[in-house]
């Protein structure tokens, strides 16, 4: 029981330090005065401006898009019974960003570029199950994996592409920085528009994590206890490529979140999916507004999250690998 408590306190301790550090540091009695300027309907201060109108957009958007990659993680890694595949294994982080990359050299608006992202992801997944279905000698989730694998590398190529033709004074680094992942363009409108999306997909797999677990047994036998994993199955991929579209659309592409977090998750509380997927979601949550803290606070300039994630999950995957750990 303490174990489960431990994940949401520490989210909320880190929601505190996000608030009070930063180019302008704030002291936590300073911010208990802004929660009563803000409740009250006075005229905010300098200091309540920055903690209303940035740093809170920012603090929300780590939350969700950390919780929704971990969330989308865990459900890949459970449904395809193999801890080494990520939210990305279906190309939907690719295709998102095929979709935000075009959009950036069609010179669309930030609406347009995290509209054409969305569609992009979802298109792909499309794209991906009909490839796999089309494949008769090999085993449904193996085929579901190399159909999507092979759909990223060409979507990989497409923006390389892309980025070939771009205005290199201009566009090319827009792209470049999309591509890195960062919240710096968080705002309140981003969140009215992907909060829906996150909890419209997030809640069934909350509902349904207890069902995860008999993913790990064979169709037949699934069947037999009278459960349709054939039906189970897309609505887990609907969710977490959902998800997963909505969060690249608006924060760009953060990589290891969904690769690591249920590592973490699973050696913490066990593999039980009642209690891995709820805490998945709270480490995720926390180790996102970590990472984005210490990019916009602990270097002259905002290091993108893309390469802090990098910096820190790897090294940490390359530890759960030499120590046994990466196990399902």
């Amino acid at each position: 029981m303490v174990r489960l408590l431990i994940p949401p306190i520490a989210l909320f301790v880190m929601v505190l330090i996000a608030f009070c550090v930063g180019q302008i540091n704030i002291p936590f009695s300073d911010l208990i005065h802004a929660f009563k300027e803000l409740f009250n309907d006075e005229t905010l201060s300098d200091q309540s401006f920055v903690l209303w109108n940035i740093r809170l957009p920012r603090i929300l958007m780590a939350i969700l898009a950390g919780a929704a990659l971990a969330i989308a993680g865990s459900t890949y890694q459970g449904m395809f019974r193999n801890p080494l595949v990520s939210p990305d294994i279906l190309g939907v982080s690719a295709g998102a960003g095929l979709g935000a990359v075009l959009a950036i050299y069609l010179n669309y608006s930030v609406i347009g570029v995290q509209i054409l992202s969305f569609i992009f992801g979802l298109a792909t997944v499309f794209l991906v199950y009909i490839i796999s279905q089309c494949v008769r000698r090999l085993d449904p989730i193996l085929a579901l994996v190399l159909s999507g694998i092979a759909i990223s590398a060409l979507l990989g190529a497409s923006i390389s592409m892309i980025k070939l033709l771009s205005d290199p004074y201009s566009q090319l680094t827009v792209i470049t920085f999309w591509m890195m992942g960062s919240l710096t363009m968080a705002t309140m409108s981003d969140l009215a528009i992907v909060a829906p999306l996150l909890l419209v997909s997030i809640i069934p797999l909350i509902l349904l994590r207890w069902r995860m677990n008999l993913l790990s047994l064979n169709d037949e036998e699934a069947l037999a206890l009278g459960v349709n994993i054939k039906h189970l199955r897309i609505i887990f991929i609907l969710s977490a490529t959902l998800m997963t579209s909505a969060t690249v659309a608006i924060t760009g592409i953060i990589g290891w979140i969904g690769l690591v977090i249920p590592h973490i998750a699973r050696l913490w509380v066990g593999p039980d999916f009642r209690k891995m997927l709820p805490t998945a979601l709270f480490l995720g949550a926390t180790f996102l507004l970590l990472t984005d803290t210490i990019a916009r606070t602990a270097f002259p300039i905002e290091i993108p999250l893309g390469v802090l994630t990098a910096f820190i999950g790897a090294p940490f995957f390359i530890g759960l690998l030499i120590n046994g750990g990466a196990k399902s």
